[in-house]
């Protein structure tokens, strides 16, 4: 187990070497108080953790984490000049909108479980770190794009009988009435 820990710790360490706002953020931190930044890092990683078991607000905190970063890096790459980024952050949009669903309907039962969020934050960062085995890429190719493949005939067809349902009401605009 210590060994364990050690090499997460020797991988958060050699992200922090890396230049960046947060890093210099850390290292201003460590220059004031005499801490090294990764455990200042280590620190902040396990309050984040007792606050998603714990705190007031953890499915706000959780909900961030898994929305505020990736919609960052999606702009970002839309910005860019590149597509493969483009369709990274696509595929992670695809995976949290059906995760989304799929917890909208179990809600009920998984606010009880009393590690949920913590779960919750540690399934959407996997979802979405820089790696070629994250969740995005797992979850996608194994689940998502299948159903797509064998259904999408189906979901287009309902698409199109649902979109000419709503234009003949919209044609008809009894639905509206302004006094």
């Amino acid at each position: 187990m210590a060994a364990l820990v050690q090499s997460y710790m020797d991988a958060l360490d050699k992200h922090l070497q890396e230049k960046n706002k947060v890093t210099e953020i850390l290292q201003l931190a460590e220059e004031k108080t005499g801490v090294k930044k990764l455990y200042i890092a280590a620190g902040g990683i396990v309050l984040t953790g007792l606050w998603l078991v714990f705190g007031y607000g953890a499915q706000l905190l959780c909900n961030l984490i898994g929305f505020v970063y990736p919609a960052y890096a999606s702009v970002k790459a839309i910005e860019s000049s590149q597509s493969d980024d483009d369709t990274k952050w696509l595929m992670y949009w695809v995976v949290f909108a059906c995760f989304n669903c799929v917890e909208f309907f179990s809600d009920i039962l998984l606010n009880w479980f009393p590690l949920y969020w913590l779960v919750k934050c540690i399934f959407l960062i996997w979802c979405f770190l820089p790696i070629s085995a994250n969740g995005t890429n797992f979850i996608y190719t194994k689940f998502v794009r299948p159903f797509f493949l064998k259904h999408q005939g189906a979901i287009d067809n309902t698409l199109n009988k649902v979109g000419n349902i709503a234009g003949k009401v919209a044609e008809k605009g009894d639905f509206i009435k302004f006094e």
